[in-house]
């Protein structure tokens, strides 16, 4: 029988991509829902709830575009650097860049006659993407992309603060609370099998983990407006 090609789908592409939606999509559902919560209980007022709920959503999808891209930029300033270093060292030394090549393949495994054959057709190809790809562990999988890291985030921050905002905004005030409280913990909860799943990881842990620190986290806001009770 005639051999087929044999196809394997890794998840190592979608990390990068897949935390930030993932993080802004929790974060989306649980700070807005927090703060919709918090000022639920506080004011008893629709037009109070609303308010807070959008202004959550447009706030904090702009704040999570801004930080990742500043945070994945900085990751990305370190490999450029990192890359332009090997760049030189390449072009000034580059006896000892094979041979250090040739000793990572060593370390890993490979005889000292075959290291040698594959540091040196390696570098013929494309020395520089050896370098960092074996030496810096930087491929074209694992590289940062603050642009799609940013507009991930914001996309999936909004779409997961619109949840708890439209809960608030389709009941009476009087449902509010149990009915954010109740629509959130559910998203949350397919987020986190949703992620797992993405990512090839247990679902049943994540779901929880992320379950269990919502109520946390939206129970606290909730106890804190109590506290601060007022009439509007």
């Amino acid at each position: 029988m005639p051999r087929t090609a044999h196809s394997e789908r890794h998840r190592i592409g979608r990390e990068g991509w897949l935390r930030a939606a993932v993080l802004g999509a929790n974060d989306g559902v649980l700070s807005t829902a927090s703060l919709i919560l918090g000022v639920a209980t506080a004011t008893h007022s629709h037009a109070s709830i609303l308010i807070a709920g959008v202004s959550g959503l447009l706030a904090g999808s702009l704040s999570m575009a801004a930080g990742e891209y500043v945070s994945v930029s900085s990751q990305s300033d370190v490999e450029k650097a990192d890359l332009a270093l090997e760049r030189r060292e390449l072009a000034q030394d580059s006896e000892n860049e094979l041979s250090e090549l040739q000793n990572i393949y060593i370390k890993r495994g490979l005889t000292r006659e075959l290291a040698a054959q594959v540091a040196e057709q390696l570098t013929a190809k494309d020395a520089l993407a050896a370098h960092a790809r074996d030496e810096l562990s930087i491929s074209v999988n694992t590289s940062a992309r603050p642009v799609q890291a940013a507009i991930a985030s914001a996309a999936s921050f909004s779409a997961g603060a619109t949840v708890p905002v439209i809960a608030a905004l389709l009941v009476p005030v009087a449902w509010a609370v149990p009915t954010v409280y109740l629509s959130s913990l559910i998203t949350l909860a397919l987020l986190g099998a949703l992620g797992a799943e993405a990512g090839g990881a247990p679902i049943l842990p994540a779901t929880a983990r992320v379950t269990f620190w919502g109520i946390v986290a939206m129970a606290i806001s909730a106890g804190i407006g109590t506290l601060f009770h007022v009439q509007v």
